[in-house]
């Protein structure tokens, strides 16, 4: 199954450390190191990745919905927040969304509706991590191999089938 990934961007910007600085220089100059962070991510991973931002930052003579780098760019219309809008493609996709964004009403919103969610922060961890691996690829150590244990592991430790689907998807970022 493959993923869609929703992101909520000036969400995932004001978020982000590296982004955050950049932002605050130039608004335009986040949302590019945004875009070419994601496109070098989807390089590597696959996932149609979606970046909606609100339209009321949009620059001028913008499309409401555009392309960069395979990875498609919206704006909200004039008078309705990106949230409404991620909404409605979470509500869309259901169990092949997963939805990034820390704001509660979206996260909460998605959750209802069947969709994988994750944080912001934990998001740009993961896209940090995929990109350490790439480059530098999967170092395996040796442990040992299989080490006996008397610790019980049954259906009481169990996550539910909606927390298992959703940690599938998260792996796959």
């Amino acid at each position: 199954m493959s993923i869609h990934i929703i992101i909520d961007g000036y969400n995932l910007i004001r978020q982000s450390d590296s982004l955050n600085t950049l932002d605050r220089r130039d608004i335009q100059l986040g949302r590019k190191s945004l875009l070419d962070t994601l496109a070098a991510y989807k390089r590597i991973k696959r996932h149609r990745i979606t970046v909606v931002f609100d339209g009321t930052n949009a620059p001028p003579f913008s499309q409401r919905k555009d392309q960069i780098k395979g990875i498609e760019i919206k704006f909200s219309r004039s008078g309705e927040s990106a949230d409404a809008v991620i909404k409605r493609m979470a509500a869309r996709e259901r169990e092949k969304a997963l939805v990034v964004s820390s704001d509660l009403d979206v996260v909460n919103f998605a959750t209802s509706r069947g969709a994988a969610t994750i944080s912001s922060p934990a998001f740009e961890e993961k896209i940090a991590m995929s990109a350490d691996m790439d480059t530098k690829g999967i170092e395996n150590e040796d442990d040992g191999g299989w080490i006996p244990t008397t610790k019980k592991k049954g259906p009481s430790r169990r996550l539910s089938k909606k927390k298992r689907r959703d940690r599938v998807k998260i792996r796959k970022l």
